[in-house]
């Protein structure tokens, strides 16, 4: 794939270039349309005395967890608020390669190192994928409720100050310097309180609290798109376990969603049978059971152990920031199309923002403002504006229809197209290709959407 010019992106779209002014921490936005400012340096930012800067991260998942430790080995005086650290987050729970070197996770925290990946058609015609894979290569697997709680863990070993408590609202300061004070019912830790309400005083806020944030209500973020997730573990006999091994199939078709896919992701000692839908959430249940009827002589025999349901955001919101608060992973909206990825996007997000509060505050010795945080932001954009641009074209040609279903999964046997979605995947970066094989490859997608397009009308035809 070429690679691609950047200019300036706010909220992951491109914006054309406007006269640069002044902003402070007070500037009221226009949500919708969103400006390239410049902002007072963070060097003018007032020193701290007799005390760090204290920072809040709402949310313990990969987010909140990834930007807590952060902050704490930055010297930044830290809080991190989860309502359930027991929580399972109904999650495919697929991690990239260079997650588990980036983020130094152990080994032992992953249940399967899958190197096999099955795409099914609507018509069940299965391609196999990852023939491509080096030795060392594989996508991990972790269940959430694991994940989530050694990188909170980790946060905590660092100097964070993990609290159990349920993020109600802020009042927000009254300038550049006055702190945000949060209220959150308090619960110790212990099942079943009723809880206690609290109050806590801090100079910035990273929200990290999901799709259904309060973070990003307090400050006017804006709504998104979303898709509901629904997923159920099931236990399977130890011969059918045997096959998903190190193996994950994912299955396309209106049956299972008229806009995203059902999967089969393989875990410790069970396997994660989901789908999604953003159009059609009444009829969520219906698909969930058609991924399983799809897939059931491989779980023939499995008991249900476990439903679990929760939404996904489309795309970014409107506004990330806000004065000296700012929305990072699923509160932000940083989930893939096509792919519905999140985890990885959620911790890097996490981990960027923290980066540029500690750097900003020179290691909690001053105070930041909504420039410091901003960095973050432009850097994100950067970054990542391809891979969810890429995604989401990829979503809005080939997930349509079920032809167009079938002309995607005859392609993801062709070897070349699934070295550079491993490569891209792996690795996160939209991977430059070879230019005879890019045109070779878009000849036979062409080719593939033709014949699906044929397919189609005949399919009509049949219908009148």
């Amino acid at each position: 794939m070429a690679s691609i010019a950047l200019k300036s992106f706010i909220g992951l779209r491109q914006t054309t270039a406007e006269k640069p002014h002044l902003m402070t921490s007070q500037t009221k936005h226009n949500s919708l349309n969103p400006r390239k400012l410049t902002v007072v340096a963070s060097k003018s930012s007032p020193r701290l005395t007799n005390r760090n800067l204290r920072v809040a991260v709402i949310g313990g998942g990969p987010a909140g967890g990834a930007a807590a430790e952060t902050l704490a080995k930055g010297g930044v005086e830290t809080y991190l608020i989860e309502r359930k650290l027991d929580n399972a987050k109904p999650c495919g729970g697929a991690i990239p390669l260079c997650m588990v070197g980036e983020f130094d996770l152990p080994l032992d925290i992953i249940d399967r190192r899958v190197t096999r990946m099955k795409m099914i058609s609507p018509s069940n015609v299965a391609v196999d994928i990852g023939q491509t894979l080096k030795p060392h290569e594989y996508i991990g697997m972790v269940r959430r409720e694991v994940l989530d709680a050694y990188l909170r863990d980790r946060a905590q070993a660092s100097g964070a100050e993990i609290i159990n408590g349920l993020f109600l609202k802020m009042d927000m300061p009254r300038d550049g310097e006055s702190p945000y004070v949060l209220h959150y019912t308090g619960y110790g830790g212990k099942a079943g309180a009723v809880g206690e309400k609290r109050t806590l005083e801090v100079d910035a806020v990273i929200g990290a609290d999901g799709a259904n944030s309060r973070v990003a209500k307090a400050i006017g973020a804006g709504d998104y798109d979303y898709a509901i997730a629904f997923q159920e573990r099931i236990k399977i006999p130890d011969d059918k376990m045997a096959y998903y091994q190190n193996l994950a199939e994912m299955y396309v078709g209106d049956d299972v969603s008229p806009d995203f896919y059902g999967w089969v992701f393989p875990k410790c000692d069970h396997v994660a049978v989901g789908t999604g839908t953003v159009t059609h959430k009444g009829d969520i249940k219906k698909f969930q059971l058609a991924t399983r009827n799809r897939a059931k002589d491989k779980i023939l025999g499995g008991q249900i152990i476990r439903v679990e349901a929760h939404p996904i955001p489309e795309h970014p919101r409107p506004r990330r920031l806000s004065g000296r608060v700012a929305l990072v992973g699923d509160a932000a909206g940083y989930v893939t199309k096509c792919s519905g990825e999140g985890i990885y996007f959620a911790a890097k997000s996490g981990r960027m923002c923290a980066e540029a509060v500690v750097e900003g505050s020179e290691n909690g010795k001053r105070m930041v403002n909504e420039g410091d945080l901003r960095k973050y932001l432009e850097k994100w954009d950067k970054t990542y504006w391809p891979t969810y641009k890429v995604l989401d074209v990829l979503q809005k040609v080939f997930y349509r229809s079920n032809p167009a279903r079938e002309a995607f999964v005859e392609m993801c046997a062709d070897e070349y197209v699934q070295k550079m979605t491993f490569d891209s995947y792996l690795y996160k970066t939209v991977v430059p290709g070879n230019p005879w094989e890019d045109l070779k490859l878009a000849v036979n997608t062409i080719g593939s959407l033709v014949r699906a397009n044929a397919l189609r009308r005949e399919m009509d035809k049949l219908s009148v």
